[in-house]
C-alpha cells in the first residue's frame, strides 16, 4: 500500500459529505435530502456517523430567509402577536413629529434616559449628563427601587396613553431620534407605520441562526419551548410582560434547517408532539407549568418547518412511533448504516482521510507518519474482525477517533514532532474498554465479581460470609 509520508500531505475534501467514509448509501440519501427537503432515519449501532452525515446535511442547504418574532398585544397581553418576516432595518423612517427633550413629559424622558436624576438637567445623551456628569439611572419610576440593580436602563421606544380634548384615550410612542431630538407619534401618524413597527417585539428565531439544531434528549420544555414564570404576575412596573417571556423549542429554533434527534426512541410521548409538528409545520409556544404565570400565555401557529434527521439503534426500532415512522419514510429515506467495509486500496485511503480529519479537527495534536497511519488501519481490521466477526475495516469510528487522539495527546506530551507507531500501540493498550479489561484480568465476568465482592469484605463494608 503506497501511503503519504505523513497526514499533512492528505487534501482534505471541502464538501461535508465527502467527509463521511464507507456510507454511500446513507450520503447519496443525505444529498438528496438537502436538496428536495425531505428526511431521514438513520439505523445503526453508537460511532457510525450518524450525527455528522446530520451536520454535514444542514451545512448544504440554503440560508434560513425568516424570522419568527412575537408583539406586545396591548388589547390581550397573554396571546402575544406573532410575526414570520423577512429581515427589513427599520431605520431611516420620517414619519412622526420631531420635538426637543424639554417637551416630552417628565417620565418618559426618564425612561428614554434623558432626564439627569442628580440634577434633573434633560440632554439626550443617555450615558451621562453633559452638565454635572453624574451617569444617568432611572429612579424614583417604582416603589422597588432599592431591590433592582443600578445598572443603566434605557428605553430606546417609550409607550404612553393621553387623553384627548373630546375625552378618549390614544396611545403616544416616544422614541430615540437622531441629533438632540425625539421622535413622537400619535394615533395619526402610528397609522402611517407597519403596525409591528411599532410594536414592542422580541426575536425568538433570529434569521442569522444555525441550520443544525440537535434535541437529543431533550426535555418538553427544550423540544416545545415554554413561557417563562413571572413571580409579579406580569405587573406593568416591575413585573416581565408576557410577550418577553416566551422561549422556543427546538422544533421552532430548527425552522427551514435541520432537527437532528439521536435515539429519538428514548423521547417516548414527546414522539407525538414532533409528528404533528412535522405533519402542521406549526406548533404553538404555551406555558407547561400549570402553576406559572406562564401557563396562561399562548403563541398559536408558530413555525416549525423542519428536516428531521432521526437517528437509533435497530433494537429500538420497536419503539419508535409508527404514525412518526410513517411520516418520515412517506416524506424521506430510511438506511441502515454499515458497521465494516471491504478492505481494499480504495476503503484504506479513505481511512487515511479520516485519520487526517480527525487530526484537523481536534487541532492540538500532530500529524501522523506513514508507520502510525499504517498501525490505525491494522486496528481497523481487528476491529471488525472482533466486533463484526468480518474480514474488512471498521466503521464504528468513534473507536478508532479516540485512539488517534489518545496517541496524538501522548505524541505531543513527549513533544515529538509526528504521532508514531508506538504512540498508537500505547494509546490501543490503553484505550481497551472495560470489558476487554476484565477478559484479560479475571477471564470472566463471575471472577471479576467475586474480586469485588471479597475486596469490600476485606474493607469492611461487605458482607461477612458464615
Amino acid at each position: 500500500m503506497d501511503l503519504p509520508e505523513s497526514t499533512k500531505e492528505v487534501a482534505l475534501p471541502k464538501d461535508p459529505l465527502e467527509m463521511i467514509i464507507g456510507q454511500n448509501t446513507a450520503v447519496e440519501a443525505a444529498r438528496i435530502a438537502a436538496k428536495q427537503r425531505r428526511n431521514l432515519l438513520l439505523v445503526g449501532p453508537p460511532g457510525t456517523g450518524k450525527s455528522m452525515i446530520a451536520q454535514s446535511l444542514a451545512r448544504l442547504i440554503p440560508p434560513p430567509k425568516e424570522e419568527i418574532a412575537v408583539l406586545h398585544n396591548f388589547a390581550n397581553p397573554e396571546r402575544p402577536i406573532l410575526e414570520v418576516r423577512h429581515f427589513k432595518p427599520t431605520s431611516g423612517r420620517n414619519d412622526g413629529k420631531l420635538v426637543p427633550v424639554s417637551q416630552i413629559p417628565r417620565h418618559v424622558a426618564e425612561k428614554l434616559g434623558c432626564a439627569c436624576s442628580v440634577c434633573g438637567n434633560l440632554s439626550t445623551n443617555p450615558y451621562s449628563c453633559p452638565k454635572c456628569g453624574a451617569d444617568k439611572q432611572i429612579k424614583g419610576l417604582t416603589p422597588f427601587d432599592d431591590l433592582i440593580s443600578s445598572k443603566l436602563k434605557i428605553n430606546d421606544r417609550v409607550y404612553t396613553i393621553r387623553k384627548c380634548r373630546d375625552g378618549s384615550e390614544e396611545m403616544v410612542v416616544y422614541e430615540r431620534a437622531d441629533g438632540d431630538k425625539i421622535r413622537v407619534y400619535d394615533q395619526k401618524s402610528l397609522a402611517k407605520v407597519a403596525d409591528s413597527e411599532m410594536r414592542p417585539r422580541k426575536v425568538i428565531v433570529p434569521l442569522k441562526r444555525n441550520t443544525f439544531i440537535q434535541a437529543t434528549g431533550a426535555s418538553e420544555t427544550e423540544l416545545l419551548g415554554d413561557v417563562r414564570h413571572d413571580p409579579y404576575g406580569g405587573h406593568p412596573e416591575v413585573g416581565v410582560l408576557p410577550y418577553m417571556r416566551v422561549i422556543p423549542g427546538a422544533i421552532h429554533e430548527a425552522h427551514e434547517g435541520v432537527l437532528f434527534i439521536d435515539e429519538i426512541a428514548n423521547l417516548g410521548y414527546l414522539q407525538r408532539y414532533i409528528l404533528t409538528a412535522m405533519q402542521e409545520k406549526k406548533f404553538p409556544i404555551t406555558g407547561r407549568n400549570a402553576s406559572s404565570t406562564g401557563a396562561s400565555v399562548r403563541v398559536d401557529d408558530v413555525p416549525c418547518d423542519f428536516i428531521l434527521v432521526a437517528a437509533l439503534n435497530i433494537n429500538d426500532l420497536p419503539s419508535l412511533l409508527p404514525p412518526l415512522r410513517s411520516r418520515i419514510s412517506g416524506n424521506g429515506y430510511e438506511v441502515l448504516l454499515k458497521t465494516y467495509m471491504e478492505d481494499n486500496e480504495e476503503n484504506r485511503m479513505k481511512m487515511v482521510q479520516f485519520i487526517a480529519q480527525e487530526i484537523v479537527k481536534d487541532g492540538r495534536i500532530p500529524h501522523a507518519n506513514a508507520d502510525a497511519i499504517l498501525a490505525i488501519i491494522e486496528e481497523a481490521r481487528r476491529r471488525a474482525r472482533l466486533t463484526d466477526d468480518a474480514s474488512g475495516l471498521t466503521l464504528r469510528l468513534r473507536f478508532i477517533s479516540g485512539i488517534i487522539k489518545l496517541a496524538g495527546d501522548l505524541a505531543s506530551i513527549e513533544g515529538s514532532e509526528f504521532i508514531e507507531r508506538k504512540h498508537v500501540e500505547a494509546a490501543i493498550k490503553r484505550g481497551k474498554t472495560v470489558e476487554e479489561q476484565v477478559s484479560e484480568r479475571y477471564d470472566s465476568w463471575w471472577r471479576a465479581g467475586m474480586s469485588e465482592y471479597w475486596g469490600r469484605v476485606e474493607r469492611g463494608d461487605g458482607k461477612e460470609v458464615a
